[in-house]
């Protein structure tokens, strides 16, 4: 099977990229050694914020932000998107300290859309909260979407521009011969002239074969979700230096994160849980929230997710071979830049450049120089 672009992962960044270069006129194929969507991009806790983020991503972040906000219009699919704020909870005053260093920081970068709030409006945002919480910082741009629907929107538009989706497929091998990409799948082979790796966890295997080595790790962050409440939460809610993140939706029901690890088995393609994380999380959720010890599970998951030493995400041509691209490395917070990472990427393809300082994301940013 042949393509002008070949792009290995089926997640959102693979299916955003997908779309984008449909909308230009490429012809796409995406191989997916499982089904599109069924790892990190499906099974995140669905964040789309700007709080919190490392300034080398803001500038992405932000024209990301503005891209979900008509993003179901342009894609003719709903992503579940809402946009009810985030606020990161300051517990005490050493959080509070932390919080205006932030805040200095991200000023004199020129960004303003973190503020700091103090107690009397933490509370009259979030009325459920633990008294002892001291204040915290809200962005109001902020939200959620549904992580599997906002894959498969992008899946469903980019097949709509032509785009071909091949589920079941893992990329065995892949080499440059002459001017084209030749990748042996499972099932089919393949050529085409640029090829795109968006393979998540397995994407250091996928670099290897391109010829450029990064130090790439992956682990299974879990999720919990209950039983319907009564609401008591608009806002995601977050902390800032607790583990502790979780968001209720308009059904009443309540999803619990804040980073604790599973077990993952990348060799096998299974997750295993940590039960005693688990506990920690509900314990946090309810130190916070009291009315969190109502609160019955209803189900927990986990999903493979790849990180970098940095936790920056690897978004930039390839180093040692041509015509290849890395996108992957987003270390649990990439599903928001899903819409402009396609985008970079489908830039990066067709015209070589990007509007954006893609040096923070090089692949071999962590090489050693040599003196």
């Amino acid at each position: 099977m042949k393509a002008d672009a070949l792009i290995i992962g089926g997640g959102i960044q693979g299916c955003a990229t997908a779309y984008h270069l449909a909308r230009k006129g490429v012809s796409v194929i995406v191989v997916e050694k499982d089904y599109a969507g069924r790892h990190a991009s499906g099974v995140n806790a669905g964040g789309v914020r700007l709080l919190g983020r490392d300034i080398a991503e803001v500038p992405l972040s932000k024209a990301s932000m503005e891209m979900w906000q008509a993003l179901d219009d342009e894609l003719g699919y709903n992503t579940g998107f809402r946009r009810p704020s985030l606020i990161n909870i300051a517990a005490d005053e050493a959080d509070l300290d932390t919080l205006r260093a932030r805040e200095a920081k991200m000023h004199e970068a020129g960004y303003a859309y973190e503020r700091m709030i103090d107690q009397a409006e933490l509370r009259d945002r979030l009325p459920h909260v633990n008294s002892d919480c001291v204040g915290g910082v809200i962005s109001e741009l902020d939200g959620y979407a549904i992580p599997y629907k906002a894959t498969s929107a992008f899946r469903l538009a980019a097949e709509k521009l032509g785009a071909k989706v091949i589920e079941g497929e893992e990329v065995l091998s892949l080499r440059r011969v002459g001017n084209s990409w030749l990748a042996q799948g499972s099932r089919n082979a393949y050529e085409a002239e640029a090829v795109i790796n968006c393979a998540g966890a397995w994407a250091d295997r996928i670099a290897l074969m391109i010829g450029d080595n990064v130090p790439l790790s992956h682990a299974a962050p879990m999720l919990m979700i209950t039983a319907r409440m009564p609401h008591f939460a608009k806002p995601v809610v977050g902390a800032v230096s607790r583990q502790l993140s979780f968001k209720q939706f308009e059904n009443g029901t309540v999803l619990i994160g804040g980073g604790a690890k599973g077990f993952a088995d990348r060799a096998n393609n299974r997750t295993r849980l940590d039960y005693a994380k688990l506990a920690a999380a509900c314990r946090t959720a309810a130190e916070f929230f009291p009315i969190m010890r109502k609160a019955s599970i209803n189900r927990m998951w986990a999903g493979l997710e790849a990180y970098m030493p940095d936790n920056l995400p690897v978004i930039c041509p390839a180093v040692n071979a041509p015509r290849a691209f890395h996108a992957f490395g987003f270390s649990a917070h990439g599903f928001q830049m899903g819409p402009i990472v396609g985008q970079v990427l489908a830039d990066l393809v067709t015209g070589g450049q990007s509007r954006f300082n893609l040096s923070p994301f090089r692949i071999d940013r962590f090489d050693r120089k040599v003196l």
